[in-house]
């Protein structure tokens, strides 16, 4: 061992360690003198804290675009998200119950964002409607979700399918979120078959339509006052819709139990007993289940932007979180694993967000998304948002299975996204058969 002459502060500190100094000395027999320069110069160097870079998921600035009208709207529901709802998300998905609380707020930000101009679909314009979409799945999928069925689902088929009448009648109340919506396809036999036939049956019978079976999985329906059923047409197995009132003798809605995803959205079985509802309550331009078809395209688009919401919130807060967690004396987002995760993380939205805003701009350019466009987006954005939240969920080590740190909820959560608004499967095949002009459907 080379003789190391040592600083006379360094001996100073020996001396008030209760070890005699030859002793500590022959305990340092192994260590270099490069080793012991770098415990000096651990000891005695002053270190100045770095400053944390802001929390940024928009890596590739694809909010740069937006008119200052437009990025005002974006802004104004992330506030509203973060002050509002955030607060409270936790509570209520762990209970399992809706905060309707919220709504009377949520409808005036609604107004103030979307507007109060007769509801379209698509009245924002893509590109706008899908930054909506992401901003509030990017605080709560399950809100989210709500608004979805409520705005997307049951007033999309009123606006798509629906007489001038019923527009007049129900729209404006759906608007302003005095009436709440739900919408039902699936059934408890047929999820992703629905094309190829439902078993809940349509009659025409004196003047009223008849509606017979179950559905199952209808969003919102426990607290909503109005549903879009639909059904089989018995006379020519065409696909029709219905616009079903709370109270209906025949309609009864039972609340399902047992989510471990989206726990905050009321979800229904629903049965269908000789259910009576009168002509004036069917959508009289839906055109078979293509017209349906059309619908989700819209929807499901809507859903890959909501996705990427869900990936930049699980990402959002594991990046918070290895920002301040100190482990072995430092903050772990200083250990090249963890930031392995977090670019990862970074890497799968940023090509989420830059996928869905192409997508979006194509559709605002046309008038229309595909359907193929549509699904290859959901197919996409749910592997990568699924890959991004287990990042996440891992990055927070046990404690990412807390519900106080946010991420176990992204992570619960999107596994209903990746499902719902057809399966990662049958978008699969859905751009299998558009690409290939096979189809593979069975």
């Amino acid at each position: 061992m080379a003789f190391v002459t040592l600083p006379a502060s360094l001996t100073r500190m020996f001396q008030h360690v209760h070890v005699p100094l030859f002793d500590t000395i022959r305990a340092l027999r192994s260590v270099t003198p490069q080793e012991i320069g770098l415990l000096w110069k651990s000891i005695t160097s002053k270190r100045h804290p770095k400053r944390v870079p802001p929390i940024n998921s928009d890596f590739y600035d694809i909010l740069a675009d937006l008119s200052p009208e437009e990025r005002a709207i974006q802004q104004k529901i992330r506030t509203y998200m973060e002050e509002r709802v955030r607060p409270l998300a936790n509570t209520y998905w762990e209970r399992g119950e809706f905060p309707h609380e919220i709504v009377p707020g949520f409808a005036h930000l609604i107004a103030e964002t979307f507007g109060t101009r007769p509801y379209k679909i698509d009245a924002l314009g893509p590109v706008l409607t899908g930054i909506a979409c992401m901003e509030l799945a990017r605080v709560d999928p399950s809100i989210y979700t709500f608004f979805g069925v409520h705005w997307g689902l049951c007033m999309g088929s009123i606006d798509l399918f629906g007489s001038p009448e019923q527009k007049q009648r129900w729209l404006p109340p759906m608007q302003r979120f005095e009436l709440i919506g739900s919408w039902a396809l699936t059934e408890p036999d047929v999820g992703s078959a629905t094309a190829a036939g439902l078993t809940t049956t349509a009659r025409f019978e004196r003047g009223v339509w008849v509606l017979d079976g179950a559905k199952k999985w209808s969003g919102n329906a426990p607290i909503a006052d109005i549903n879009i059923i639909w059904a089989r047409d018995v006379s020519n197995n065409q696909v029709q819709g219905f616009i079903v009132e709370r109270g209906t003798p025949g309609y009864e809605v039972e609340r399902l139990e047992g989510k471990i995803a989206l726990r905050t959205v009321q979800n229904a079985n629903i049965r269908l007993n000789g259910c009576r509802v009168p002509e004036a309550n069917r959508l009289p331009n839906v055109g078979g289940f293509r017209g349906i078809a059309r619908q989700l395209a819209i929807t499901r688009a809507a859903v890959a932007w909501a996705m990427t919401g869900v990936a930049m919130g699980a990402y959002e807060r594991a990046l918070a979180y290895a920002q301040q967690r100190i482990q072995f004396g430092r903050p772990i987002g200083g250990f090249q694993l963890v930031q392995n995760s977090l670019v990862q993380m970074l890497a799968n939205v940023t090509a989420m967000q830059t996928m869905c805003l192409r997508m979006s701009q194509i559709a605002a350019r046309t008038g229309k998304v595909s359907q193929e466009q549509a699904s290859l987006a959901k197919v996409f954005c749910g592997e990568k948002m699924r890959e991004t939240v287990a990042l996440a969920r891992a990055v927070l080590g046990g404690n990412g299975i807390l519900l106080e740190h946010e991420v176990a909820r992204y992570f619960a959560d999107a596994e209903a996204l990746y499902s719902y608004e057809g399966t990662h499967e049958m978008n699969t095949l859905i751009v299998g058969r558009a690409i290939t002009g096979i189809s593979a459907f069975v």
